[in-house]
This record gives structure tokens, sequence and C-alpha cells, in this order.
């Protein structure tokens, strides 16, 4: 799948998520209670409802009772004192921002990564012959012309912005290389 495809399936997720209607109210009623079979003693399970419903309305009498009044029938003050109900509001506005913020910001990565995936040919186009050598001895490559051992000699650097890139890639490249000798082969550290 190619980067516009994701761009297209992130930008089209994110203006579903701004233009869908919510499924949960912002401000409810949730009560905890016990199974309305417990009042009979068959049953331990716990129930939860869900109403939206104004504050001062939060309790047994409205959000509970009216939906298990056939299953408790007279035995209202038994189950009610069994319930902890408590008013909850949140605002959906600051979490759809939220989520549509981290999409975009995953979605600018990905392009940003194929860009990088894109530009990565460019940089090495000039290093396309194989720049194997022979290995013979660590010796004979403390004797090399130039700076440290083993280190090739800088390329002209273009003064383009991909020449600068491509010459501080090369400089990386370099002193990972040079990290992995002393570290593999001679066993010391950088400092």
């Amino acid at each position: 799948m190619g980067t516009s495809a994701y761009i297209f399936i992130l930008t089209f997720l994110s203006f579903c998520a701004v233009f869908t209607e919510a499924q949960y109210e912002d401000k409810r009623c949730i009560c905890i209670c016990p199974d309305p079979s417990v009042i009979n003693g068959t049953k331990s399970n716990r129930m939860v409802y869900k109403e939206p419903v104004a504050p001062s309305k939060c309790d047994c009498d409205n959000v509970v009772l009216p939906r298990v009044a056939d299953d408790i029938k007279g035995r209202e003050q038994e189950f009610c004192p069994r319930c902890e109900c408590k008013y909850e509001s949140r605002n959906s506005n600051t979490i759809k921002v939220v989520v549509i913020l981290v999409i975009w910001i995953i979605s600018l990565l990905v392009v940003y990564m194929a860009f990088l995936h894109c530009l990565d040919p460019l940089l090495n186009k000039r290093r396309s012959q194989p720049s194997y050598q022979e290995h013979t001895n660590e010796d004979d490559e403390a004797g090399t012309v130039g700076g440290a051992p083993g280190m090739a000699q800088p390329l002209r650097v273009r003064p383009n912005v991909l020449g600068r890139v491509g010459h501080q890639q090369d400089k990386w490249k370099r002193q990972v290389q040079e990290q992995r000798r002393n570290i593999y082969d001679r066993h010391t550290m950088l400092n």
C-alpha cells in the first residue's frame, strides 16, 4: 500500500471522526447495583445502569428502578441502598481534537518517512560503484595516507541541500563504522 493510500485513509478517518454524532452522552449518571436477583438470594453479580439525567436526579430511584421495577416488586428499600450512583461529565470535543491532532502528527511522520525513502536513492546515487576492498591486515591500515586509520577521504561537498545532507550522512556512517571497528575488532570504546 502506497503512502498516498495511507494519507487518504488517515484523512478520511479524521473527517469521519469530526462529522459523526456521539453515541454516548457527555453527561450521564452511572449506577452500579447488584443484580436484581440478589434480593431473592440467588446471585451476587453487579450490574451497571447508565442514563443521561440531570445531576439532581442521579440516584437509584430515577435511574435503576424504572428498569428493574418488575424484578424486585416491593423490595426497593432493600435494593437501592446497595447501589452506588455517580454523575459524570466529559468534553467529547476536546477528545476529538486530541485524536485528530494525534492522527495528523502520525500522518506527517509517515509523509516525512516517505520523503526520506524517496530521497535516499538520490543521495546514494554517487556511491553506485562498490567500495569493497580486500581486507589484509589492520596494521596495514595504520599506514594509510590521510586522517584516521580506515577512514575514507571526505568526498567533495556539493553546495546544495542534498549535498550537505549526503555529506552529513557519509560522516555519520564513517563514525559508526569506526565505532564498530573499535568495539568489535580492537575491543576499545570511543571517548
